[in-house]
């Protein structure tokens, strides 16, 4: 619509104004694959249920085996180049075997949780702890500055834990269950910013999460061996499965992995606060779990402080401002 002369006449935009705007577009998309990511996890204690014969550590073991040789076959396939750097280089082998004990822990911790105090309670603790451990790992590592809209945000995650906990057995509330969906967050924590730190340094993301999720896979492997694996040999055993582990491990850390890149850890970790309501709803109409009204409290709360967290912000910037960092939390 314009001829060439308007367009030559009008001011430039300042530098930081062109580098700002695909970095805002891409911490958006990166939310978005967080969010579908979260979704996708919110349905796997529900999804546990349909294996009813396997204990909790072959579930978990049998996910990651799973969804872990497909990442790294998906990695392989797609991304060679950047998964054969990333495996010799010998600074990342540290990082990567954190990352994958990590991950080991979380998903045994989590669904041995799930057992013993309920699929909302227990989804609901891992993930609203998971952001507190996140800041404070980032704080230690001097990989974040927290902003209050993010502490606001996790206050209401753990505000919201713990009207949930204190909801008692009338939620199925269980201490030890409590204390290992605890480590559980603690464990993903480890994960996300282990993650977080090797994407954003320049390694490529489905490279990440197959390496990550690979060696999770073998640490895990005997494991699934160990145990009973006969639920593994029925229909809705092998269903069950291979939906754990194709679709809510293998296409959900694609997406988070894919959102690291312009999402820091903390900020994906508070995100994931959509996986406990996914979890809460399905628990409760497929299921019949009951959470009662103070769970209810605490659910609403913990949606409060992700949409604090989503809802862009207004604050106006000053003529050649900086936009956030990737250690920026928002």
């Amino acid at each position: 619509m314009f001829g060439t002369s308007q367009r030559a006449s009008a001011p430039a935009a300042p530098a930081s104004q062109r580098a700002s705007a695909p970095a805002s577009r891409r911490a958006r998309g990166g939310g978005a694959d967080v969010l579908l990511a979260a979704s996708l996890w919110g349905t796997t204690g529900t999804a546990r249920t349909f294996a009813p014969g396997a204990s909790s550590v072959s579930v978990a073991a049998a996910r990651i085996v799973i969804g872990g040789l497909l990442l790294l076959a998906f990695a392989a396939a797609t991304r060679r180049d950047g998964l054969r750097r990333l495996l010799r280089g010998r600074s990342r082998l540290g990082p990567l075997a954190l990352g994958a004990a990590a991950i080991a822990v979380y998903q045994v911790a989590f669904f041995v949780a799930v057992a013993r105090t309920g699929v909302a309670v227990g989804t609901v603790v891992t993930i609203g702890s998971a952001p507190a451990f996140t800041g404070l790992i980032g704080l230690a590592t001097r990989r974040a500055v927290l902003t209050g809209r993010w502490t606001l945000a996790t206050a209401g995650a753990v505000g919201g834990c713990a009207l949930l906990v204190g909801t008692g057995h009338g939620s199925g509330a269980d201490p030890a269950g409590i204390a290992l969906a605890l480590l559980s967050g603690l464990a993903y924590a480890v994960y996300a910013t282990t993650a977080s730190a090797l994407i954003t340094s320049g390694e490529d993301d489905r490279a990440t999460a197959g390496a990550l999720f690979g060696a999770a896979a073998v640490l895990l492997l005997p494991v699934l061996a160990a145990g009973s694996t006969g639920w593994l040999l029925t229909g809705s055993g092998a269903a069950t499965a291979l939906y754990l582990g194709a679709v809510t491990t293998g296409l959900g850390y694609v997406l988070f992995a894919r959102g690291l890149r312009g999402t820091p850890a903390a900020t994906a970790t508070t995100l994931t606060l959509a996986e406990p309501a996914v979890a809460a709803v399905l628990g409760t109409a497929v299921l019949g779990e009951h959470l009662g009204g103070t769970g209810y409290a605490g659910l609403a709360l913990l949606a409060s402080g992700l949409l604090v967290l989503v809802a862009p912000a207004r604050r106006p910037r000053k003529h050649g401002e900086r936009g956030p960092r990737g250690n920026e939390l928002v």
